[in-house]
């Protein structure tokens, strides 16, 4: 896939390209079913996404922007994994996002030039989110562009509800620990993404060694202990996972902190990446630290069987 940033590059796209805008947080079913539209349409021509990094609220309303379910990085494989061809990056300058929805339109229209646009259902552009898919349709109709609209996907959640999947909806789903029904929205396992850092050392003390990850702008799922697995070079190891601050200890700090089962090397600097595969239990204060590590003993045999499934 190639990538390349700033609206000037744009008009680099080859003209006739099969193009879609929008931000791709998650790479979630909803977008996978955008990408599969767009190849059915493509045949030989190119697959291009135009998406912003960061997401433009951390420059116009930084107090409520979302935090992110995949890092650019993690983004950016799902891309190419799902066929993109091209990926514009915009970063989320005053320019860019002083362009009103038409005079995006006139971009797209004069200087990208594609054959087809492809949208879900929620989309917005230009200034103030003024543009919508009813109004691109409008726009484009007396020209060679193309816009489809591609419907929602559904999801069937563990309460056998039905929702519309969307990156707020996930977000939401890991917020109240229910990490099995965002995998399901997302097509694959939610994956925790940090660098190793230095922690409390509590775990080593206990005989359960942790790595502690650094999130940053990326979404954690609800304090608890979760049951998971993670790679290393390229050995598959199960994963114990605590999310939230550590009450047994009176520390009320939170963290999330990995322990790798079989693992014995070092990984402070290096980033991880971990699959959050099941909730196990709520985060509990032990009355002593024997009582702690006969629980962690059980949560281990949680996370082994989950990573066996």
């Amino acid at each position: 896939m190639e990538v390349s940033q700033g609206i000037d590059r744009l008009s680099a796209l080859p003209p006739g390209s099969v193009i879609s805008v929008g931000n791709f947080d998650g790479v979630h079913l909803g977008h996978q079913a955008i990408i599969a539209r767009m190849r059915e349409l493509a045949r030989e021509a190119p697959i291009a996404v135009v998406t912003f990094e960061p997401h433009p609220l951390t420059v116009l309303r930084p107090h409520l922007a979302p935090p992110r379910l995949t890092s650019a990085v993690t983004k950016r494989q799902l891309l190419v994994d799902a066929g993109v061809d091209h990926l514009i990056v915009l970063p989320p300058s005053p320019d860019v996002l002083g362009l009103t929805a038409e005079q995006f339109w006139q971009i797209l229209r004069d200087d990208v030039r594609p054959a087809h646009i492809v949208e879900g259902r929620a989309f917005n552009f230009g200034r103030d989110r003024a543009g919508t898919i009813t109004r691109l349709q409008e726009w484009a109709r007396d020209t060679p562009i193309a816009v489809h609209l591609v419907p929602s996907a559904e999801c069937t959640l563990s309460d056998r509800s039905v929702i519309d999947v969307s990156s707020s909806t996930i977000r939401w789903l890991l917020g109240n620990g229910r990490v099995r029904d965002a995998a399901a929205c997302l097509g694959r396992p939610f994956e925790l993404s940090g660098e190793v850092v230095k922690g409390f050392a509590r775990g080593r003390t206990i005989g359960v060694p942790t790595a502690n990850l650094q999130c940053d702008d990326l979404v954690v799922p609800a304090d608890g202990v979760y049951a998971g697995e993670a790679i290393v070079l390229d050995v598959r190891y199960p994963a114990a996972i605590s999310i939230g601050a550590t009450p047994t200890f009176d520390r009320n700090q939170f963290q999330v902190e990995v322990h790798l089962i079989g693992f014995t090397g070092d990984l402070y600097g290096q980033t991880l990446h971990v699959r959050v595969l099941e909730w196990i239990r709520d985060q509990a204060k032990f009355p002593s630290v024997d009582e702690l590590k006969v629980q962690l003993g059980r949560d281990l045999e949680s996370a082994r069987l989950a990573a066996r499934e």
